[in-house]
């Protein structure tokens, strides 16, 4: 099936660059080309495409309000392209919170498609997500998540999550759910490293516990979550009496780097029965087999479900192999992991 795309950008030379980039791809039709989000929104009634390519920094409509419009009135996979400018990370983060299901950097567009957010990568992934009619960010949810983590339930030491597509809508709800003191929280989310930065920042903002970027070595403490950088270095749970953030290259596990295997892995192997991880929405089956091993070791493990995730491969590849003992609803799987202790 031939994948029909939208390209909405203000600047000419980046529709024609677009144009130039994905018209030699299997697989993948550019059906238009919109300068604003006027012309973008006639576009979409009129074509009906598979996958849009937006740039939110747009004159005119505000491009995040543009894009709110799109996924509240006619939910449609939309993959942002932005500037490499800290304004645009910044953005591209609010737009990710929004609904959108990908980035890609501007600057990455004319690179080979050596890297695994290549945009053609990218479109073919985000013409696999269906939209329900449920969104995932219920605040009703997160706040119940909340009541019962103050409820006084013994928690786990540490808790581990991975993520890709529709990954950072299913955080900010689940993430709304943890308290000010949390137990250390490491995630894994495949994402372009250079809006790593800013999804932690936006994220923060929502989360009463304190988020960061997480950096070699630092010690992991209660109240504060820590996000892989994403910059081609797995991320790992060391350390023995106090669990700590190992860094490390290494090949693509499961197809990336950094890995959700490598990280549920390592936290069964350092923290064991005393963990807890989760597997959110995303494509491929990333986790699986970390989850598993978590399961094994006696963690409490949980598989986000089909009906709230944007993409359940992870969920679904995790699921299959019996490493899930609990499958979850995004606005109650921070109730499911801040219990702790196997199901």
């Amino acid at each position: 099936m031939t994948i029909r795309v939208l390209v909405i950008d203000d600047s000419a030379t980046m529709r024609a660059l677009l144009l130039s980039r994905l018209s030699g791809e299997a697989g993948i039709e550019v059906v238009g080309a919109a300068a604003n989000a006027v012309e973008g929104r006639n576009l979409i009634k009129r074509l009906n495409p598979d996958v849009v390519t937006l740039d939110i920094e747009m004159p005119g409509m505000n491009g995040l309000d543009f894009l709110e419009k799109i996924m509240t009135l006619r939910p449609t996979p939309v993959i942002i392209v932005s500037g490499a400018t800290t304004k645009g990370a910044e953005v591209t983060a609010r737009a990710l919170m929004l609904g959108a299901v990908a980035c890609c950097s501007k600057a990455d567009i004319t690179v080979d498609r050596s890297g695994g957010d290549a945009l053609p990568d990218l479109i073919h992934e985000a013409a696999q997500v269906r939209f329900s009619g449920a969104r995932q960010t219920r605040d009703g949810g997160a706040m119940a998540s909340r009541e019962v983590a103050r409820g006084g339930a013994a928690r786990p030491a540490l808790i581990a999550i991975g993520a890709s597509t529709g990954g950072i809508e299913a955080l900010q709800t689940l993430l709304r759910g943890f308290p000010a003191d949390c137990p250390p929280t490491a995630i894994v989310q495949h994402v372009n490293a250079r809006f790593v930065p800013a999804i932690a920042n936006s994220l923060n903002a929502i989360c009463d516990a304190e988020v960061v970027v997480a950096e070699p070595d630092m010690p992991m403490h209660p109240g504060r979550v820590y996000i892989a950088p994403g910059d081609h270095r797995h991320m790992r749970i060391g350390g023995t009496a106090t669990p700590c953030i190992k860094l490390r290259t290494g090949d693509p596990v499961a197809g990336h780097l950094p890995s959700v295997d490598v990280l549920l892995q390592s936290a069964a192997q350092t923290v064991g029965a005393r963990a807890a991880g989760a597997v959110l929405t995303g494509m491929g089956c990333d986790g699986a087999q970390g989850l598993l091993a978590m399961a094994r070791a006696g963690a409490k493990t949980i598989a986000q479900d089909e009906a709230t995730s944007i993409v359940f491969g992870m969920p679904r590849a995790a699921i299959s192999l019996g490493a899930a003992r609990v499958v979850a609803p995004i606005e109650r799987i921070a109730d499911h992991l801040l219990a702790g202790g196997a199901a």
